[in-house]
């Protein structure tokens, strides 16, 4: 069990706050009336890049958000600034994110978008909990080529095919509109992705962030690293011969993941 330490809860009030949500996320949220669950979505610009992701949590009575701190505050201020005449409103939560990968504890809630990356619980900062384990969750999200906030997510420049939305359980294609939807529904039914994220194979490391060249070509950018292993954003007709600074990229073996 470790504490999430770079995360914030937002409470989520108001008679329309389902509601509004519904319309402004990519996944569908409505499934939360029937009660205790867990949806990752996204917000998007109306043109279909990202601009955050984050967990909405139905827990008894309760509505949370639970984002990564460093883009929380501008997330509910733009939600904020859709809200019109909506009746919902945003208020720090006094509850603690906790996660694991086994000894999940009562009232835990599977993580939804893969079951490599075990549970979230959501308690109170004063409930007694056993001794934190270390987990390397880079070395999971390598594994399982499952992007993080800031890092393999960019704002404003991120697609949500193209970084693994729809595998990870990110959005739904039958919800109905919401902000960024027409876009992303395109690229769904009448285009071929060209790029996205992958896992590759390194030999050496490089930042994040260092380009990829394919036989002297632009082929993308290298992402988080673990055990040899990475993420990249890759364009798909060039991945021969590839470096990243002063590492070598590689495509893994057809029966790796």
């Amino acid at each position: 069990m470790t504490f999430s330490t770079d995360r914030k809860l937002f409470d989520v009030t108001g008679k329309d706050r389902l509601t509004f949500l519904q319309g402004m996320l990519s996944n569908d949220v409505s499934v939360l009336a029937k009660g205790d669950g867990i949806v990752w979505a996204a917000l998007l610009t109306p043109q279909g890049k990202y601009l955050a992701d984050f967990f909405v949590v139905s827990l008894g009575a309760s509505l949370l958000i639970d984002i990564k701190d460093q883009i929380a505050e501008a997330t509910i201020r733009r939600l904020s600034m859709y809200r019109l005449r909506a009746d919902i409103a945003f208020g720090l939560s006094t509850l603690t994110v906790r996660r694991g990968v086994d000894g999940a504890p009562i009232g835990a809630m599977s993580d939804p978008r893969h079951p490599a990356l075990g549970w979230r619980a959501y308690q109170s900062a004063d409930v007694a909990v056993p001794e934190t384990q270390t987990i390397d969750w880079d070395a999971i999200r390598v594994a399982h080529v499952i992007p993080e906030t800031g890092i393999e997510l960019i704002a404003d420049d991120s697609y949500l095919l193209e970084t693994g939305f729809e595998r990870l359980h990110g959005v739904d294609f039958r919800k109905g509109c919401y902000v960024g939807q027409e876009v992303t529904a395109r690229m769904k039914h009448k285009t071929e992705l060209r790029k996205g994220l992958v896992q590759v194979r390194i030999s050496g490391s490089a930042p994040v962030g260092t380009p990829i060249l394919s036989q002297g070509k632009p082929a993308g950018t290298l992402f988080t690293q673990s055990q040899g292993k990475a993420i990249a954003y890759l364009r798909f007709d060039r991945t021969m011969d590839m470096i990243a600074g002063d590492a070598q990229i590689t495509m893994p073996q057809t029966d790796e993941a």
